[in-house]
């Protein structure tokens, strides 16, 4: 297997910048991105060096929509749009940008460092579309005072989920990336009794106890995430999702990272479609996904042949 990029199997940090971007179409302006990619791994490398406390980490993917533009010849065998879904008022819209930089570690000045400095390498070429900042709230918890990320595959599993292997061998090393801003709204959120929110999330919201399978709603958020191939085996993610929020908006920058796009894609049309009796996920009552891109991150040696 290729190198994969160091943060896609990372454990947590406290602080994190979801930055996405549009690239100029012209032959120079994608040579030059190019270029700045190709680099990311050593400047990443030379963070780690220099900061070694800080568990720095870069990873930086490429959208499906601009894929062909900076590599016309060759494709991540399952790389396609985001898949957008829509029931009555519940939205996952389809927001297509260039590329993603995931900056992440204990400390937000150096991720800030990191971020300015390979904005400055892109220079005109790319212009910001959104940059977020996401932190450690609490014990892990998301803003509705649930932990976040409870189903997360450990050890040497989080490679197994998350990195592409030989059944693509020239995309080995990689990862597929989903990436949703969602905004709650707390104010309904927390107008509602604990017991109905637990009974919405399927887990007890002091102790993170998960609710019998027997004693979940067909609507509970961990009833319609909890899915089963057809032989029986649990569909897996990686999330690296983390809480945004000033005084204005507040919600999760949730992000999944997969050696294949097709276990997100079942999750969101479980939340979102619901089962066969429409049984959505009522989660998506509180909160709006107002962004959807789809990425794939390449292999750090892809990456170093960009130059």
């Amino acid at each position: 297997m290729s190198r994969f990029q160091s943060g896609v199997i990372a454990e947590a940090n406290s602080d994190a910048q979801f930055i996405t971007l549009n690239v100029v179409r012209s032959a120079d302006a994608v040579a030059h991105v190019r270029k700045v990619l190709a680099e990311i791994p050593a400047t990443e490398v030379k963070f780690r060096q220099q900061y070694p406390d800080a568990d720095l980490h870069i990873t930086v993917a490429i959208g499906s929509e601009y894929w062909d533009q900076l590599s016309p010849t060759e494709r991540p065998a399952q790389l396609t749009a985001f898949p957008a879904f829509s029931n009555g008022d519940i939205h996952a819209p389809h927001t297509p940008v260039d590329l993603l930089l995931h900056i992440r570690s204990e400390r937000h000045d150096l991720n800030y460092l990191a971020s300015v400095m390979l904005m400055q390498r892109l220079g005109a070429d790319a212009s910001l579309v959104e940059e977020m900042h996401g932190f450690r709230y609490l014990e892990m918890r998301d803003l509705t005072g649930f932990v976040d990320g409870t189903e997360n595959p450990q050890g040497d599993d989080r490679i197994n989920v998350a990195v592409v292997g030989d059944e693509d061998p020239d995309f080995s090393g990689g990862s597929y990336i989903h990436l949703q801003r969602f905004e709650h709204d707390l104010e309904a959120w927390n107008k509602i009794s604990v017991k109905q929110q637990e009974d919405i999330f399927g887990r007890t919201k002091e102790d993170n106890i998960e609710y019998a399978s027997a004693d979940k709603a067909a609507f509970a958020h961990t009833k319609r995430t909890s899915l089963k191939d057809d032989d029986g085996n649990s569909i897996e993610i990686l999330r690296h999702s983390m809480p945004y929020g000033d005084l204005n908006q507040r919600g999760l920058m949730f992000i999944a990272y997969g050696c294949s796009p097709v276990p997100f894609t079942k999750m969101l049309e479980s939340m979102i479609m619901g089962d066969d009796a429409g049984h959505h996920d009522h989660l998506m009552d509180y909160t709006q996904a107002l962004t959807g891109q789809a990425f794939f991150a390449p292999s750090v040696d892809w990456l170093e042949q960009l130059a």
